[in-house]
C-alpha cells in the first residue's frame, strides 16, 4: 500500500509540481482514501521525500560503489576526471532505462526538484547528496590537486545542475531529434555530448589565471 501511494504521489508531483499537487489529488491518483494516505505518510513533505528517497538513495550508492571500484583499480594513482564523471553518469543512465524504478519519469521529477526553490526541498537534497558529493569531491580533488577546494565545490554544483537538467528535460531530446533524427530518445547520446563539456569545465584554468595569461584585467572585464 505504501508503494502504491508513493507511485501515485510521484505521478502527481511530476504532473503538477510540489506546490500545486494536493493530498486529495495524490489520494485519488493512488486509489486510496485521504485517511489511508495520512496513515502511511502524514504530510505532503513526507510524501515528496519518500518519492525521491526510494530511488535516489540506491542510485547514489551505486555511484559511490562504482567510484570505489575505479579507485581500487587505479591505486595508487588518482582516477582520471573522465572516469569519475562516468561513475556519476552510468547509474543515472541505468535508472533512466529501468521503468521498474521510475525510469525517465523519476529523473524528470528529480530535475524539477533540483531546480525547486522550496527551502525544505533544498535542505533535503543537500542531505541526500552529502555523502555521495563528498566522495566525488575527494576524487576530483586528487585528480585536480591544483584546483582550490572552493572552486571545485562550485564546479561540482554546476555539474550536478547540468546533469539533472539534461536528464530531466525534453529540450535536449528535441535538439537531438532535429540534428540527428536516428538518435531520438537515446540517453547515451545526451551524455556523450554532455561529458566532454563538463570535463572541459572541470579542467579549465581559474578565471584569474586565464585572464593573466591573456593579459586581461579581470576586474575591468567584470565591470565592462
Amino acid at each position: 500500500k505504501r508503494a502504491q501511494i508513493i507511485d501515485g504521489a510521484r505521478r502527481c508531483f511530476l504532473a503538477s509540481g510540489f506546490d500545486a499537487a494536493s493530498m486529495g489529488e495524490i489520494a485519488r491518483e493512488a486509489n486510496v482514501s485521504k485517511g489511508t494516505l495520512y496513515v502511511y505518510l502524514a504530510s505532503k513533505e513526507a510524501l515528496f521525500e519518500s518519492v525521491l528517497t526510494r530511488r535516489l538513495d540506491p542510485m547514489n550508492q551505486e555511484r559511490v560503489d562504482l567510484l570505489t571500484a575505479l579507485e581500487q583499480a587505479s591505486a595508487p594513482d588518482p582516477v582520471p576526471c573522465g572516469k569519475i564523471l562516468s561513475a556519476m553518469f552510468i547509474p543515472a543512465l541505468r535508472l533512466a532505462r529501468d521503468p521498474e524504478r521510475g525510469g525517465k519519469d523519476f529523473l524528470r521529477l528529480l530535475g524539477r526538484a533540483y531546480a525547486d526553490p522550496a527551502p525544505f526541498i533544498r535542505r533535503f537534497l543537500a542531505e541526500q547528496y552529502a555523502t555521495m558529493i563528498a566522495r566525488f569531491k575527494a576524487a576530483f580533488g586528487r585528480a585536480l590537486p591544483d584546483l582550490p577546494a572552493k572552486e571545485l565545490s562550485w564546479r561540482l554544483h554546476f555539474i550536478m545542475g547540468a546533469l539533472s537538467y539534461t536528464l530531466a528535460g525534453t529540450d535536449a531530446l528535441r535538439l537531438i531529434a532535429e540534428l540527428t533524427p536516428a538518435e531520438t530518445g537515446n540517453d547515451e547520446v545526451l551524455l556523450q555530448r554532455l561529458a566532454p563539456f563538463l570535463l572541459a569545465g572541470l579542467q579549465s584554468p581559474l578565471p584569474e589565471v586565464a585572464d593573466a595569461a591573456r593579459g586581461v584585467d579581470t576586474a575591468a572585464r567584470l565591470q565592462s
